[in-house]
């Protein structure tokens, strides 16, 4: 075996890395705090310290095709979107298969990752973990941070005048574990991502009144777009980030808000964005309109304040008699283990090239593998991003000079303010980032050349769903299954959902819908012609 990487924690992140430091020859030891893979899809009836929690009712908001291991399909019978108890099998399957267990030391908590007195020189790191209350100190060539993000609540402790007098019940939504102790109470659900939607629809069935409270608003986007398909497997392709990005920015963020609309308008609800055209992640929620219709729950602006039982809400508005309040408003990013100023590195803000490798190290043996957010799935970005750091450490893959990162990391901030606004986090394009990592290692689709050797999978390729077999297509990590996967990927979409056959199943035809939609003016011309 060749060097020592250390990883930190075993959920997705940390079995793709698993994966790719063997694929590279390496020799990996991964550190869990808990008893068994899965990180965040790990489902616990209770919040644990130091782990990221979920509830019993999370769903991926990611269809099935689009976030697998790019080597390893779901099973066709598996639904599109699926309960996370469904996810946590098929990730048990992967580590199984990949035979990553033998790797994980479980129960194993890291307390320490620092640069050994030969850093300079050997790039080295000393990892202090902790077993059974007994401390051990290892000396690894690498270390890769795959312990997720949504793990420390960001509670709005001083932002809200007021609170400290509410004498109602307030809690974080990792501590959410179900509905039905809410039942006939009246809640506020600060915050409206993904987590508040979910658990203020869910209560709007058994509570009295819900109502959530926003500073921003956001698009609300269905899981079933256009003909009843998965959302990213018709949003999510090559063809339509092309004219995202290349099309004039007023005639992109017009046809971005105008599809963003198009379920319903969002301005009669109360959720319409302060800056619609930014591409902050929406969310994902196919009943919050309807119990918004039924008025089981109600959209809000911010709090101005609480009261020892109210919220008067900046428009003035009062929310009377307040049972419980719940923060859904995100997670604050750490890593106590480590050194703050190798993440943070410039002004106290996460400065990561490529959003993987701190810029400023003398040595680029640490890798931050997950932490980079977009519209596409953890899973098969992750990989890719494993499978750049991997080939980073065996000296396979160079960086640039550290002028050229920072420069790259000035040029990306940019971007990303144009496109995402101000945010922590490290938002992305999905297609253009998995591109750009995926050139690295020489494993980016070459579409000229697919078109020119294989034009039904070009076709699909271009045109069809950007699935995570694409980059294990060609270049080193080929996967022999790809070709097929991809021509099969719709097979496996419609297949859990066609319980009853009546007629031959129909799956889009992009490329065709576009030249048929090019060619209409052309059978126009005759009847011009003949009116004229």
């Amino acid at each position: 075996m060749g060097k020592r990487v250390a990883i930190v924690g075993a959920g997705v992140s940390g079995l793709a890395s698993i994966r790719c430091c063997l694929e590279e020859g390496l020799e990996p030891t991964c550190f869990e705090r808990s008893n068994d893979i899965g990180g965040l899809w790990r489902f616990s009836d209770y919040s644990e310290e130091g782990r990221a929690s979920i509830y019993p009712s999370v769903f991926t908001n990611s269809s099935k095709e689009m976030m697998c291991f790019p080597d390893f399909p779901y099973p066709e019978d598996y639904p599109n979107f699926m309960h996370h108890s469904k996810l946590q099998e098929y990730i048990r399957a992967f580590a199984h298969k990949k035979n990553l267990l033998k790797h994980i030391q479980f129960e194993t908590l890291v307390s320490s990752v620092k640069k050994c007195p030969s850093f300079l020189r050997t790039g080295q790191w000393e990892v202090v973990s902790e077993k059974d209350g007994k401390q051990k100190s290892t000396i690894f060539d690498a270390v890769m941070i795959c312990s997720g993000h949504h793990v420390y609540p960001n509670l709005p402790n001083g932002s809200i005048p007021g609170l400290d007098h509410f004498q109602g019940h307030c809690l974080h939504s990792r501590d959410y574990k179900g509905s039905e102790a809410f039942k006939g109470k009246r809640v506020l659900v600060i915050g409206l991502g993904n987590s508040g939607c979910d658990i203020a629809v869910e209560l709007s069935h058994l509570a009295a009144q819900i109502m959530i409270s926003t500073r921003s608003g956001s698009w609300v986007m269905s899981r079933v777009w256009d003909d009843g398909y998965p959302w990213d497997m018709v949003y999510i392709t090559r063809f339509e980030s092309f004219l995202r990005n290349f099309l004039p920015s007023f005639i992109s963020d017009w046809l971005y808000v105008k599809r963003m609309n198009t379920w319903f308008k969002h301005e009669n609800y109360g959720l319409m964005p302060l800056n619609g055209t930014l591409r902050k992640e929406p969310v994902f929620n196919d009943e919050l309109p309807s119990r918004i219709l039924c008025g089981t729950l109600s959209i809000k602006p911010a709090v101005k304040k609480l009261t020892e039982t109210s919220a008067v809400f900046e428009d003035g508005t009062v929310f009377e008699a307040i049972d419980v309040i719940i923060f859904a408003t995100g997670y604050a990013y750490a890593y106590p283990f480590l050194d703050n100023s190798i993440i943070k590195s410039r002004n106290n803000e996460v400065t990561l090239f490529k959003g993987i490798f701190p810029p400023m190290m003398e040595k680029p043996t640490l890798a931050v593998i997950g932490f980079v957010q977009s519209l596409g799935a953890a899973i098969p970005t992750a990989d890719l991003q494993a499978r750049w750091a991997a080939k980073v450490f065996t000296n396979s893959c160079a960086l640039p000079t550290t002028k050229e990162i920072m420069d790259d990391i000035d040029k990306k901030i940019k971007k990303k303010l144009k496109w995402f606004g101000q945010s922590e986090t490290l938002q992305t394009d999905y297609i253009t980032y998995m591109d750009e990592l995926s050139s690295f290692i020489g494993a980016k689709p070459n579409i000229p050349w697919l078109f020119l050797t294989d034009p039904q999978l070009a076709l699909q390729v271009y045109f069809g769903p950007c699935s995570p077999y694409q980059f294990r297509l060609m270049g080193p990590g080929k996967w022999d299954g790809a070709r097929k996967a991809i021509l099969t990927q719709w097979d496996r979409t419609i297949k859990p959902i066609r319980t009853r056959a009546v007629s031959k199943a129909h799956t889009p035809q992009p490329f065709y819908n576009l030249l048929r939609l090019l060619l209409f003016p052309l059978l126009l011309l005759p009847v011009l012609f003949e009116f004229y």
